[in-house]
């Protein structure tokens, strides 16, 4: 059940992702090049969690160095895509999209992809004809999830009003 652990690792580091990022995003107080400024610390962030740490890993573990072409591919390929997406986020919040709507869209259309991707690259036994009913189903039940999320998300609460400085008795004012 190790694995588990480390799926729900990943469900709460990407649960909280959009959150954060859009809170980046606002932080750095710039309207027009906000999103690129978090993206470019978004960038720093995996080189040092998918680069600097591998790395020490690997150089601790005794690996050896060797690496196969089509293994170097496929990983560059998933990171550029995965490095599109997290900008594809940026660019949505940047075009006014709700993070809560965004991410809830985003985090129900990838399982969707996911599974349709990899039935198509590795079909079940007997072809697409073997595909029982119940993914199908689920497939739907994730995006009418995703669309019912966005659609009936809580309204976020007003923002609560600064009181004014509270001033001594016998101050001036």
């Amino acid at each position: 059940m190790t694995w588990l652990a480390f799926a729900m690792l990943t469900v709460v580091s990407w649960g909280v992702y959009g959150v954060f990022l859009h809170n980046g995003q606002m932080q750095m107080a710039d309207k027009e090049f906000g999103r690129y400024k978090a993206f470019l610390f978004v960038g720093i962030a995996y080189f040092l969690t998918a680069v600097l740490a591998p790395l020490i890993l690997l150089w601790a573990k005794g690996a050896d160095w060797k690496y196969p072409a089509s293994g170097m591919a496929w990983s560059l390929v998933a990171g550029i895509v995965g490095a599109i997406g997290a900008f594809g986020v940026l660019l949505a919040f940047g075009a006014k999209g709700a993070p809560p709507v965004v991410m809830a869209i985003i985090f129900a259309g990838a399982p969707v992809v996911n599974a349709l991707v990899s039935v198509a690259m590795h079909p079940p036994d007997g072809g697409f004809s073997g595909i029982k009913a119940g993914f199908w189903i689920g497939l739907l039940m994730a995006a009418s999830g995703g669309c019912l999320v966005s659609f009936y998300k809580p309204a976020a609460g007003k923002p609560q009003p600064t009181p004014p400085p509270q001033v001594a008795p016998g101050q001036a004012q």
